[in-house]
């Protein structure tokens, strides 16, 4: 834990009293999104002391041309950046004629920010006296909302305190916007219009290279004392458009702005026809008003909540913690568009860019499958295989042939666009984990239909990017896989990663059974797909041949397997005898230094023992969470959920917990020191494993839901829904028994501790 000012709560995030130094940590911890658009929590009014500035339109993104490798064959040309987008919450306030700014105010008091993860909305409050001593007290609040996904609302209100005063709102759009990250501080924006219609202010402006034409608009009016006042005219320059309301302000009265705000895209609307589409987003945006459209807001949450929430009993902060990763994982992604995906800072953050990594598969779709329908998880999936193309050209930029495909490690349409070697080139275990998630859908929805219909294009390319990828050694006589980064990104180019050659022969050898069953179920299908990849049942026996004599490195006298073939050559000093000056190592120390030594970023074998937990035994598990927990230092966002799973299976529960509170409060608490960066995403998903999966034991065995139930001594009871093939169960754990209600009209047979139970629709049933 690094940073301890956030308010335990179970339903809101809270801060309260004004520190500088917390600004940057704050505006990531209360971000707000609606699976559209997000932006951090920046002030609406001007701040001139150091801010991190962001708001963020969903697919929107800019190639920017990489500094390093460029030169390399096959390199990617660019590194995707998420755009800081124009901004549209700005507020400039003038107390006879001071400009409200918190950095340079007197005094700030009373000060509290507030995140209502229950209703979506965000809400700050202050009492400022400004350099010529006016005492204001100022309250704002805030929510992007879910129905009118294209807008934003704010209601800004002033209230004199000492004396009377000539208030000025400005409330402006700007597209003067700059991004904290870029190689080459190229111009990411072209703004080509910008225009003031009443109360009502357009930009359009469109990204270059990529050209995304965007209109940012806005409409705003101004209260006093239950009347509307009349603007003045606003101001206009080639990236700025505002407004202006005057009145002279009466001690102990309030003046309320009220903003609404947002994006339309070409994404979503004909390029000629984004102001228009903007006037029809406001117009109804109006007449729902503030309050009718926050109503709305609470609507749409309660609803995700209803499915989504998780409640623990006794235990505060665990229950703050995993309300906000449930909360943030609804803000980035809701499943209404497969054109998107789960990026790893979602709307909080530039750092890693692109929108796609492997963390979708791998932590994500988990959590979409049980608390959304088996169609949000398999839009997903077509994601991926809408991305299958450029997958296969990805694969031959590099030498590959024939249709063989390397998914990207980061990407925004399909193309690779991470600029480190090592990842790019190396890294090649993400091609597994999307295999996984073809699998891990099927045996969790029961839903055979994206296997014939996509995803067995999907598997017959990666299929052939690991049989191509392999080579034989003579040495070993077993097929190796060398050059190549794990899970565990603080080893680059290693040879036999266990974890990543194991996910070679499963994917081979899935794909194979796959190849089979669409044969014999889905002739129509098969021939297709057989017509279109041009498969043969040669080419099939060299894959198997491949997946059968594959190599994986072991040592007899820790009977483990080895994470890579050199691992054992390291110095192999245990994470607790590291002095604590050294950590966290990736802050610490070179990174030449951190690639010698022992230590683990994530789980990686342990990663693939999770995975495929039904191959190995108990034992052989305790086996290696004994030998590689003690050198993984946990330095990735992805490690702690992992962990907490597997200490759980284990019967490790106190151990299960530290985890568990590790990973749900990451951000909260600013475990890696980095937050100010943007939250960590996808790694969320991760918590709500830890729970449903860890502590709750859920898995699909035999084709049935089973679960072995366990909790921390910490807590009281907790309880989670999971939406199962169509089917809703609710799970209530306790110290003393186990309940499950089932929702629907048809009974459902489970497992719990090995022992068969029949749920009964709408009856509450004790073990």
């Amino acid at each position: 834990m690094n940073q301890n000012y956030i308010k335990a709560d179970a339903w809101c995030i809270i801060e309260e009293g004004f520190d500088k130094e917390n600004v940057k940590s704050s505006e990531s911890i209360f971000s707000i999104g609606n699976g559209a658009m997000g932006q951090r929590a920046n002030f609406e009014e001007t701040y001139t002391g150091p801010t991190f500035q962001g708001s963020y339109i969903a697919g929107v993104y800019y190639p920017d041309k990489t500094r390093v490798g460029w030169w390399k064959n096959g390199y990617p040309e660019y590194f995707a950046k998420v755009l800081n987008a124009p901004n549209w919450i700005g507020v400039k306030v003038y107390l006879n004629e001071q400009e409200l700014d918190l950095f340079t105010c007197k005094k700030v008091s009373a000060f509290r920010r507030e995140l209502n993860m229950k209703e979506g909305c965000y809400t700050r409050s202050f009492i400022a006296v400004t350099s010529n001593n006016l005492e204001v007290e100022v309250t704002v609040k805030r929510f992007l909302s879910l129905d009118l996904d294209e807008v934003g609302a704010i209601s800004y209100s002033v209230k004199v305190l000492n004396t009377e005063a000539e208030i000025v709102f400005e409330p402006y759009l700007d597209s003067g916007i700059t991004n904290e990250d870029s190689n080459w501080d190229d111009k990411f924006w072209n703004t080509t219009q910008t225009s003031i219609d009443g109360n009502r202010a357009f930009i359009e402006a469109h990204t270059m290279k990529t050209n995304f034409q965007t209109c940012t608009f806005m409409q705003a009016t101004l209260e006093y004392n239950g009347k509307l006042i009349d603007g003045e005219k606003g101001n206009r320059t080639e990236n700025y458009a505002s407004l202006k309301f005057k009145k002279k302000i009466a001690e102990g009265e309030t003046a309320t702005l009220t903003k609404f705000g947002g994006y339309t895209v070409s994404r979503n609307h004909k390029a000629d026809e984004l102001v228009s589409a903007a006037n029809n987003v406001l117009d109804k945006a109006m007449s729902l008003g503030f309050e009718g459209l926050l109503k709305l807001q609470k609507q749409a949450w309660a609803a995700i909540w209803d499915m989504s929430d998780i409640v623990i009993e006794g235990d505060v902060k665990a229950q703050q913690g995993i309300r906000f990763n449930i909360f943030q994982l609804n803000q980035t992604y809701l499943g209404t568009d497969s054109r998107l995906n789960i990026g790893p800072k979602g709307f909080t953050g530039e750092k890693y860019g692109g929108s796609t990594y492997w963390d979708t598969e791998a932590y994500c779709i988990p959590f979409y499958m049980a608390t959304k329908d088996d169609k949000v998880a398999k839009k997903l999936l077509k994601y991926r295989y809408n991305h299958l193309e450029k997958a296969i050209e990805n694969a031959a930029k590099l030498g590959f042939r024939n249709g063989a495909a390397l998914y990207p490690m980061v990407t925004m349409n399909g193309e690779e666009c991470h600029n480190e070697w090592e990842i790019t080139f190396e890294e090649i275990h993400r091609n597994g984990a999307i295999a996984f998630a073809i699998y891990n859908y099927y045996r969790y929805t029961g839903d055979y239909s994206y296997i014939p219909e996509m995803g067995l294009e999907v598997l017959i390319g990666i299929a052939r990017f690991w049989h191509q990828r392999a080579n034989f050694s003579k040495d070993k006589n077993k097929f190796v896989i060398l050059g190549v980064t794990g899970p565990n990104e603080y080893e680059n180019n290693v040879n036999n990663n266990w974890y990543t050659n194991y996910l070679a022969k499963w994917c081979i050898d899935y794909t194979l059974i796959q190849l089979d069953k669409v044969q014999s179920g889905y002739s129509e299908d098969y021939h297709r797909i057989i017509g279109k990849t041009q498969l043969t049942d040669r080419e099939c026996d060299s894959w198997k041949k491949v997946a059968d004599n594959m190599y994986f490195p072991y040592d007899k006298e820790h009977d483990v397997f080895l994470q890579q073939d050199g691992f054992l050559d390291k110095d192999l000093v245990k994470v607790n005898d590291l002095p604590k000056t050294d950590r966290p190592i990736n802050q610490k120390w070179s990174w030449d230094r951190i690639l010698r030594s022992p230590y683990i970023k994530q789980a990686d074998v342990l990663q693939g023992f999770y995975f495929f937990e039904e191959d190995f035994s108990t034992e052989q598990l305790l086996k290696h969470f004994d030998f590689y927990e003690p050198f993984t230092v946990h330095e990735s966002s992805l490690s702690p959920c992992v962990h907490s799973i597997q200490a759980a299976k284990l019967g490790r529960m106190e151990q299960a917990y530290e985890f568990y509170l590790r990973t749900s409060r990451l951000d909260l608490d600013d475990y890696n020191k980095e937050v100010e960066e943007g939250l960590h995403i996808t790694s969320m998903a991760g918590t709500w494993m830890s729970i449903v999966e860890g502590f709750g034991g859920m898995r699909v065995i035999n084709d049935k839901l089973s679960f072995y139930p366990q909790i921390p001594e910490q807590w009281q009871a907790y309880s989670f829904k999971v939406n199962f093939r169509n089917r809703i169960i609710k799970v209530h754990v306790s110290a003393n028994d186990v309940s499950f209600q089932l929702f629907g009209t048809k009974e459902v047979s489970i497992r719990v501790n090995g022992n068969k139970v029949v749920l009964l629709p709408n009856e509450i049933i004790t073990v």
